[in-house]
């Protein structure tokens, strides 16, 4: 299972001393829950044993290490993310866990994309900003899914 191991990496929840902090992008909802959250360090949600939020952590936080370009309709990925080569593998099996997330995010973005468009640019600015990434090599059996 590969997200097993984020909590053990923690890439994503720590800013390495040197790199500009990072303000996590927040859907309107998430903002009047949360304010914001910015990562200066270590994340201020993150625990021994990974997100102290569960199923409540932002939606940006759920897609990593993915990320959604509105303008282009195409989904990319975080390249230093060292889960991506067994995620991008997993994605041949429709009932891999991967499968699950990018399905899962791919429902929530249709979502946003009608009711929070503005979360969805901002946060593809941010990750492009801030991430180095590629386009997603998505299977054709994943719905909406091209080569």
């Amino acid at each position: 299972m590969p997200f097993d191991h984020c909590a053990e990496c923690r890439r994503c929840c720590y800013i390495e001393q040197g790199y500009p902090s990072l303000e996590i992008s927040l859907t309107s909802k998430e903002e009047q829950k949360f304010g914001s959250i910015c990562i200066e360090t270590n994340c201020p949600h993150l625990g021994a044993t990974g997100c102290t939020l569960g199923e409540e952590k932002p939606f940006s936080c759920k897609l990593y290490p993915l990320s959604y370009d509105p303008g282009r309709k195409q989904i990319y990925y975080d390249t230093d993310c060292p889960l991506m080569p067994e995620y991008i593998r997993q994605l041949k099996d429709e009932q891999s866990e991967a499968s699950s997330h990018l399905a899962r995010c791919k429902q929530e973005i249709a979502r946003l994309e009608k009711s929070d468009s503005a979360f969805l640019k901002g946060n593809f600015d941010i990750d492009s900003d801030y991430f180095e990434l590629k386009r997603l090599p998505v299977p054709s059996h994943v719905k909406g899914g091209r080569r």
